[in-house]
């Protein structure tokens, strides 16, 4: 293994007993997750069948398999497992749905779904007069938490927990009835069933036999005992993290998991991973120095062999205006000495809304941009309707994807008789489409409202029995066909530009399929398992953006995580943004803000600047704002207030030598 330092040799080459890898920023952790996968077929004589590296993000899961792919040879990778935590639940899901009580072709639902089912069931309770998206928020807490609706309901404590917890009973109850699953789903049930079920856990211990997991930090309770299920008494076990980069506690992420480790398994190895490869030594110093105000187990000091580079630059702004102004000029003044194109540069701000202005002034200047989480594929209302009448297709108990589509296009079957129609389902307990054609529906509608409710079933029936023998793709062209769903988007569309835009990500749709089923090779055979994999490639990939194109990237500073660019704007660095406002009178919350901003410091390879604005805006008002706490923290060596520091003569020459050099270039060209 060519290449690896001693440290990351150390983590591939060590077998028999639990490893975890503390594995800091830029220090090639994926590198050494995958070489060991290579060196546990070749070395340690693990079929590839055995093995799971299970990964966070997709794009992490796919940059995993390439890499792998690229170390094994065909019969060495066969069978090898590279998932999500939420695709290896599925996976199990999938083998052990009876066990689970649920049917084949069971469905995914989004928040979206899930938000309007648990709505719905809050406002059936008097207490319930507002609902908001708090109950789904206190569940999917929960349910990370590894918290029965029955637990829930005992530790329960303020008006809204309480009213969460008899939500949550329902909630699970209607699921269960729609034969649907939610995201927190995919890990709740396979270790429920596992808990139960000792002769299921033995068979899944034995498939994967040797378990690798990247970003162990971001683990919650439910991801944490999942993995304790598998690894089972072998403990065959490494485990890759950084608690200095664990910045997901508000969506259930536990960094105490990590150690944790140390109190499950006794004879725990320890690694660390400290030389990062992406960095200059003024920006790792800086990081090292910030990120030691917070406690720590396990201490990690990372280093470069980059050489010292840049000093941080720090920017104080008049206003938010000046500050956009201060970081568009020094971006073009590198695109321009440094020869550096768009696509080097990072804007990383705390909050989404941040990005506006920037936006603006990017445009006005026609410098080439991206953002992240725009508006996704899947978000779009005509590609929603497509997948929702594919699952309803494939499971005509899924009634979020009924209600979506029962009438779009247009049936003349309306709120009146779709609220009819679901009382009645609640009553005899049964899906809407179920109930839509039983003869008991009689005492609710009138004839004429019963009679296109059947014809919409006895469709969807048809188009549900020729799935079975027609290719996917060729049930939902028929199904657009049928609809004139071309023409409905005429008539819905601001313009016949936006409808052939629309149509467009419907054909994409379409294609999607037919593409999933020719590489299917057995996993993606029938409309329910592609479904089912759509729903969750939903789920997983909703920011997903284009990586190749040549522009400037705006991102918050979550979603900058694992990413790396030349050169980074770290801007709005002031108290109540940085750290956030609801956080600082919180130990914990303090301690993760100055995680988050070590993140955004750690994505820098060359040049960071750091920018606030001394007052803003804010609803129309102008406040005064305070320098971050988190500035003073950082060692004055390694810093450039706003260019004031005086160079000394060597500096000024090697700065105006690399001018003049540029200069000729640029006219030589």
């Amino acid at each position: 293994m060519p290449g690896l330092n001693p440290q990351q040799q150390a983590a591939v080459e060590h077998i028999g007993s639990p490893l975890l890898v503390l594995a800091g920023a830029g220090s090639g952790k994926t590198r050494v997750i995958t070489e060991k996968i290579a060196w546990l077929i070749r070395k340690a004589g693990i079929p590839g069948r055995h093995i799971a590296a299970i990964t966070f993000t997709n794009k992490a899961s796919r940059e995993m398999r390439e890499r792998a792919s690229q170390l094994l040879s065909k019969d060495e990778a066969r069978g090898l497992t590279v998932a999500t935590f939420h695709n290896l639940g599925l996976q199990i899901i999938r083998k052990e749905y009876k066990l689970l009580g649920y049917k084949s072709g069971f469905s995914i639902l989004d928040a979206q779904d899930t938000g309007t089912i648990i709505k719905e069931l809050m406002l059936r309770d008097d207490e319930a007069a507002d609902p908001d998206d708090d109950s789904r928020w206190i569940i999917s807490r929960w349910k990370n938490d590894f918290i029965s609706p029955k637990k829930a309901l005992e530790i329960a404590t303020t008006p809204q927990e309480l009213l969460a917890a008899k939500v949550y009973q329902r909630y699970q109850r209607q699921l269960k009835a729609y034969n649907a699953l939610d995201f927190d789903d995919l890990i709740v049930l396979p270790v429920q069933l596992f808990d139960d079920d000792n002769e299921v856990l033995l068979r899944w211990q034995n498939k994967l036999r040797y378990l690798l997991v990247d970003e162990y930090q971001d683990t919650n309770t439910c991801q944490y005992r999942m993995v304790q299920q598998l690894a089972g008494i072998r403990s065959e076990l490494t485990v890759v993290g950084d608690d200095d980069q664990s910045i997901y506690a508000w969506r259930g992420a536990r960094p105490e998991n990590i150690n944790q480790l140390q109190k499950d398994y006794p004879n725990l190895k320890l690694v660390k991973l400290e030389q990062n490869y992406r960095s200059t030594s003024s920006i790792l110093e800086s990081a090292n120095h910030l990120i030691g105000n917070n406690p720590h187990l396990f201490e990690k000091k990372l280093w470069s062999a980059l050489g010292s580079g840049r000093k941080i630059k720090i920017l104080p702004c008049r206003t938010a205006e000046h500050e956009i102004e201060k970081v568009i000029t020094e971006l073009m003044k590198h695109h321009f000495l440094d020869k550096a194109p768009h696509g080097d540069f990072a804007v990383l701000y705390r909050s989404n809304h941040q990005s506006r202005l920037f936006e603006r002034y990017l445009r006005q200047n026609d410098i080439p941009y991206k953002i992240s989480g725009g508006i996704s594929f899947f978000s779009r209302p005509e590609v929603k309707d497509t997948i929702a009448y594919i699952r309803l297709i494939s499971n005509t108990a899924d009634d979020a994807a009924f209600l979506r589509i029962v009438n779009t296009p247009k049936r003349s079957i309306g709120a009146s008789t779709l609220e009819k129609l679901g009382d009645y389902a609640n009553e005899r307990e049964i899906s809407l489409f179920a109930a839509s054609t039983e003869m008991g529906l009689a005492s609710q509608l009138s004839e004429g409202g019963r009679a296109r409710l059947a014809t919409f079933c006895h469709w969807i029936n048809e188009l549900s029995f020729a799935s079975r023998e027609e290719e996917p793709h060729r049930i939902v062209e028929r199904l657009i066909t049928d609809i004139a769903y071309y023409e409905y988007l005429q008539t819905t569309s601001n313009s016949p530009k936006m409808a052939e835009r629309r149509m467009e990500n419907v054909q994409e749709v379409i294609d999607w399929i037919k593409r999933l089923y020719n590489e299917g090779q057995g996993d993606h055979q029938d409309l329910a398992d592609i479904v089912a994999h759509m729903s969750l490639m939903d789920i997983l990939e909703r920011n997903k953006e284009d990586d190749d194109s040549d522009a400037v990237s705006l991102m918050t500073l979550h979603t900058s995580k694992g990413l790396e660019f030349p050169y980074v704007f770290l801007v709005g660095m002031e108290e109540d943004v940085l750290p956030h406002a609801n956080s600082i009178e919180d130990n914990n919350g303090l301690e993760e803000e100055r995680r988050l901003a070590y993140v955004g410091i750690t994505r820098a390879k060359k040049q960071l600047t750091i920018t606030f604005a001394k007052t803003r805006n804010k609803f129309g008002e102008k406040i005064t704002c305070e320098p971050s706490r988190f500035l003073d923290e950082l060692p004055p060596e390694h810093i450039e207030w706003d260019g004031r520091v005086v160079k000394s003569a060597k500096e000024h020459k090697e700065t105006a030598k690399s001018y003049i050099d540029n200069l000729q270039d640029m006219l030589g060209d």
